[in-house]
């Protein structure tokens, strides 16, 4: 039997010089745009992936195909309405996963339904944000995100990778 998921992890300290990596899983582009610029001004250190739906998600997360050589993240922003897999299914294949699921995976979307919130919390989701309308209120969402996640966090690193 290989090592247990936590002889496999150590824990990550924000600030100790390489760059954090986040997937944002988003198919608008609207937001994806948004996302990136309000990441370049909170935190140049965060190194920013986008996948579009979920199929390609799954494929970043999984290490397959022309993402063989991506980056394990270090947080992974899931919006909830993708095409091909929406974000219910890729939470739960995260969740799941003994390789992934120590990844913090926060809810990012524009939908306040109960039965969302209820069920990504079932799934384990991290944490559940509803994307604001307004531009500024969107940058300072990011900048939290940015500054909990990112700079406050220990966050989990596979020791392979350390």
């Amino acid at each position: 039997m290989g090592p247990s998921n936590e002889d496999a992890m150590k824990s990550r300290r924000p600030g100790n010089n390489s760059r954090m990596q986040v997937l944002l899983v988003e198919d608008s582009p609207g937001d994806v745009r948004l996302t990136q610029e309000a990441f370049h001004e909170a935190n140049q250190d965060v190194q920013l992936h986008v996948a579009y739906d979920g199929v390609e998600a799954m494929a970043f997360l999984r290490k397959e195909g022309q993402y063989a050589n991506a980056p394990r993240p270090d947080l992974v922003l899931l919006d909830l309405n993708l095409p091909k897999m929406d974000g219910r299914e890729v939470l739960l294949h995260i969740k799941e996963d003994e390789q992934l699921k120590a990844i913090p995976t926060a809810i990012l979307t524009t939908s306040v339904a109960d039965a969302d919130v209820a069920i990504s919390y079932r799934r384990q989701a991290n944490c559940y944000l509803s994307k604001p309308v307004q531009l500024e209120d969107f940058e300072n969402l990011v900048k939290s995100i940015n500054d909990f996640w990112l700079t406050r966090v220990e966050l989990p690193v596979n020791i392979d990778e350390a």
